[in-house]
């Protein structure tokens, strides 16, 4: 029938669309916020060009070109900034600049606990996995969380695991769970896994799903 056929490509072709679309929101949500952090000084220096040479900055004022130098700018300084922090000196100016923000209270939060976060998430905790599968929001239900510290809880003695729990498919928004170690369900997955999982929507995934062996009652 020429209606099923409409229908069926129709379909067929809004599966193929999606993968697309989401793609792009999510680097064009990262591309800009780059842009973004290289605007002002962006702007800045055309302002500059326009003390000197009015005709120039006119010439070059253009939505595209400012926002593709902003992206340049912002690249270009991430890499001096990697580049200077895998040297001595620069490990030294970064760790002074750490000592000047760790004295202004609120940016101190802020900062030092993103920081620890980042660190965190880059090295493998010890006897624990990293990528976790956590029940929530109830029982029978589970989600990709990531193991960033082990506390040992008061009285009981038990280790209890703060666990970030991200959403899909934007994994910068999420929650904090302290969740029992021994309620935890590790995997061997990776981090790149984990992250492509929650991306994709659970599209990219392993085979087999890691499970918590049943307690056995006595």
């Amino acid at each position: 029938m020429p209606s099923l056929r409409i229908k069926r490509y129709l379909v067929t072709g809004l599966l193929t669309f999606i993968p697309l679309w989401v793609t792009w929101l999510v680097l064009s949500f990262v591309v800009n916020l780059l842009a973004g952090i290289g605007a002002p000084l962006v702007v800045l220096a055309m302002h500059a060009v326009g003390w000197v040479s009015p005709a120039t900055e006119a010439a070059i004022r253009d939505s595209w070109f400012t926002w593709l130098l902003a992206l340049v700018l912002t690249l270009a300084a991430l890499y001096l900034v990697g580049l200077l922090a895998s040297r001595v000196v620069g490990k030294r100016l970064i760790g002074a600049f750490d000592a000047v923000l760790n004295r202004i209270p609120l940016v101190q939060t802020i900062y030092g606990g993103t920081k620890k976060l980042m660190s965190v998430l880059q090295n493998q905790p010890g006897g624990l996995q990293r990528v976790v599968l956590v029940d929530f929001p109830r029982n029978g239900m589970k989600v990709v969380g990531f193991v960033t510290r082990v506390m040992v809880e008061e009285h009981s003695g038990r280790e209890i695991a703060a666990v970030y729990i991200p959403t899909t498919p934007n994994p910068t928004g999420g929650y904090l769970e302290l969740v029992p170690v021994d309620e935890l369900t590790p995997t061997d997955w990776t981090m790149d896994q984990a992250m492509a999982f929650i991306i994709s929507g659970g599209a990219v995934a392993p085979d087999t799903l890691p499970s918590r062996l049943p307690v056995e009652k006595n």
